[in-house]
């Protein structure tokens, strides 16, 4: 026969005290949380908050740079697509000015093609020219087989350049009448005066060339009168103009007068050139011109 169990049980007394007890506990803990609560909070306050705020402003910071630095680059892609435009109309300027450059050459050429048009002609280019600053004696790409023979007149700009001397197949070297070698029988326009026309690379350094022996007839010889060939030339046709006279001074014998000539062509820069290959009849030397 089973025994029955006793049931286990807490006096009534007993369970209200352990409530009161646990309830007492309960209310200790609490007040302690609450005096600590403040401190704590404070304390975490000091702490968190200023932490969250740098690493707020540093994100923000970040957040800044990566956008300047964004920026940064595409200024620098704009700036390297301007300085490739402005390097690609710095070139497109630069063939702009070298084709007005070769124009005003050409119409040069032109204009002194029609103002000399009873004479033959072919153009070429110069493609090298002696030491020193002027083209006092250069070499072209035009020779033999082009219809070139010494002595044809080279003309340029505005008039008389110089002459053939040398003749290959395919280049020719041309004596300008500024080299010191040069001898021109020349008149001055206005008065038919003769005179002899001399290069002078020392006087050219202001620009000039001499000439001397002319002799002065009924019009007087003023400054600023047309030098051309004259028609008693050996080697040079007749008419072309050599430059203005620019200065007149009355030689010691007091029969000729000397003096200096600005010539009609830029001497310091040469690159086409008309070689008249209308030649003039060779008669002999009058001993005013020199080879």
């Amino acid at each position: 026969m089973r025994r029955k169990r006793k049931k286990f049980s807490i006096p009534s007394k007993y369970l209200l005290l352990i409530l009161t007890v646990l309830c007492l506990i309960l209310m200790s803990v609490s007040a302690f949380t609450d005096m600590l609560a403040g401190p704590v909070l404070n304390i975490a306050g000091f702490i968190v908050v200023p932490l969250e705020t740098g690493v707020s402003r540093i994100g923000e910071t970040l957040s800044r740079k990566k956008d300047e630095v964004v920026n940064i680059r595409d200024v620098m892609q704009q700036n390297e697509d301007l300085e490739a435009q402005i390097d690609q109309l710095v070139i497109e300027n630069n063939a702009l000015q070298q084709d007005k450059y070769e124009l005003n050459h050409l119409r040069e050429l032109y204009q002194l093609d029609e103002q000399y048009g009873a004479f033959e002609k072919i153009g070429a280019h110069v493609v090298s020219k002696d030491p020193g600053n002027w083209f006092s004696g250069f070499v072209i790409d035009k020779g033999k087989k082009d219809g070139i023979s010494v002595d044809m007149n080279v003309m340029a700009g505005s008039g008389l350049v110089g002459r053939v001397t040398e003749v290959g197949d395919d280049w020719a070297k041309v004596l300008s009448i500024i080299n010191d070698k040069s001898s021109v029988s020349a008149m001055v326009l206005s008065t038919e005066d003769t005179c002899i026309v001399e290069g002078n690379l020392e006087t050219m350094k202001n620009g000039m060339i001499t000439f001397s022996k002319l002799v002065s007839g009924e019009k007087e010889v003023k400054e600023g009168d047309k030098v051309v060939t004259s028609y008693i030339s050996t080697k040079y046709l007749p008419g072309i103009l050599i430059g203005y006279v620019t200065e007149i001074n009355p030689d010691s014998n007091h029969l000729t007068n000397s003096g200096y000539i600005t010539p009609a062509v830029d001497f310091s820069h040469l690159q086409e050139v008309l070689i008249v290959t209308t030649q003039k009849n060779m008669y002999g030397t009058d001993g005013e011109e020199q080879q």
